[in-house]
């Protein structure tokens, strides 16, 4: 391996932060217990020396996590998860005991190959993801770290900042919130005061209270869920994959809009996510060298933060989970046909228009989510992580935006992409795809040529 570790330390809230926190987990949370880590990695351009790096940056970097936890204290904490209990999970944060786990470490890898978009081994990029504790076994629950932390070195060249965490403690807009608050004071040399000046509106809420659940559903789900106990999280490796980074210009959106709405003109909601999706889903299923079934459904699955699209909405700043989804589907013949990807604009327009941003939808059978859950493992399926809304690459811990972002966790799933703002191209946007070596030479050929009209 070309990484050394050079410490590994924990890192708690500053002293007199809080009294001890027990954070009970929601309807929205809980059928997050038993998935696959949320694995990131930003990389910075920042040539510095190790000696530099040592005396300077990483006890800078400590110095802000800790103050940042101040705020986040759930992220220093542990989720507990009862056995044979009624009692439901919750997460627990315990004063001068709780601590986020931090690893600093050195490598000699090639940064310019690892921060490129062509096709790269996914394995190497574990090197720099951080891994959670394993889950510890005690006589009446499992208790399980919900953070891991790590930045390496490259000396000369820049930076790498990953981070695990477990789905259950929050969704994108919670835990990009804790990363930017934590690069926004780390860029600020540690000052709060002006940290808070700037940021006070946007620090987290966890009042759970603001989620309204009268059906009980955090009680059915836990029925399901507590009977399979938790286990260790591990890196799914060998992969057998490459990632590699697709970039969509603004103008091949516009062009990509304009082709749908010549099609179906009077069709709403057809932004640069839906067209984006639908081109890449398209993509992805051509790029599939046999299928037996050519009536076989196709499904595009899509979560939204529906925060502010519930009744009654539930603040910006709530850390915590507060998804909804939609599920486009299409037979498998119709989405490799000429007219694909407007049929897939279509439906996943449809989608948003009718469920997602429909606030007697959106949480219509939520109770029945978790068996629909169940079902969407055996069916053929392309989901999507990120967004470009959280704009996580602009968080800067002072080095300037992050050069690449690479969501490592799409590896662990069937099939899923990535997506977030293009660094290089104003308005464009960046998709992430983690497939086998052949597919993805399909898929690259595809992607390329659909884009010539």
């Amino acid at each position: 391996m070309a990484t050394t570790i050079l410490e590994i330390c924990r890192v708690p809230a500053p002293p007199g932060a809080a009294a001890d926190l027990s954070l009970p987990l929601t309807f929205f949370d809980i059928p997050w217990l038993h998935f696959h880590p949320i694995r990131r990695l930003l990389f910075y351009d920042y040539p510095c020396s190790k000696p530099y790096f040592l005396e300077t940056v990483a006890p800078k970097l400590k110095e802000s996590l800790s103050l940042t936890l101040r705020h986040y204290l759930p992220l220093a904490g542990d989720l507990i998860f009862p056995l044979n209990s009624e009692k439901k999970p919750e997460i627990q944060y315990v004063a001068g005991e709780s601590a986020v786990s931090l690893t600093i470490a050195e490598s000699a890898s090639d940064f310019h190959h690892l921060t490129g978009n062509h096709a790269r081994d996914a394995d190497q990029f574990y090197e720099f993801v951080p891994e959670i504790d394993p889950v510890t076994d005690e006589s009446e629950y499992q208790r399980v770290p919900v953070v891991a932390l790590k930045v390496t070195l490259f000396p000369g060249r820049g930076i790498c900042v990953g981070f695990a965490n477990l789905h259950c403690l929050g969704d994108a807009s919670s835990v990009v919130g804790f990363i930017k608050a934590w690069a926004s004071i780390s860029k600020l040399g540690g000052d709060e005061e002006e940290f808070l000046t700037k940021h006070a509106e946007s620090l987290p809420i966890l009042d759970r209270s603001v989620i309204n659940d009268p059906l009980g559903i955090d009680t059915i789900f836990w029925k399901v869920i507590r009977d399979v106990p938790l286990k260790s999280s591990s890196f799914p490796l060998p992969t057998n994959r490459v990632r590699a980074t697709y970039i969509l210009r603004q103008a091949d959106i516009e062009k990509l809009k304009d082709f749908v709405l010549a099609k179906k003109p009077g069709l709403l909601q057809v932004s640069s996510f839906v067209v984006t999706a639908s081109y890449v889903w398209t993509c992805f299923v051509k790029s599939e060298e046999q299928v037996d079934d050519d009536d076989v459904l196709e499904f595009f699955i899509f979560a939204a933060d529906i925060r502010a699209r519930i009744d009654p909405p539930v603040p910006a700043s709530y850390f915590g989970n507060c998804l909804g989804y939609g599920a486009a589907k299409i037979e498998h013949k119709q989405l490799v046909g000429g007219e694909g990807f407007v049929i897939a604009a279509e439906a996943i327009a449809d989608q948003i228009k009718n469920r997602v941003n429909n606030k007697e939808e959106v949480l219509k059978g939520a109770e029945n989510w978790l068996s629909e859950i169940n079902k969407m493992k055996t069916i053929r399926a392309f989901g999507v992580s990120g967004s470009p809304k959280f704009d996580l690459s602009s968080a800067d811990f002072g080095w300037g935006r992050a050069r690449k972002l690479e969501v490592v966790s799409i590896d662990g799933e069937k099939h899923s992409m990535s997506l977030c703002k293009s660094r290089d191209s104003e308005g464009g946007l960046e998709v992430g795809i983690s497939l086998p070596k052949a597919r993805m030479d399909a898929f690259a050929a595809i992607f390329e040529e659909g884009l010539r009209f």
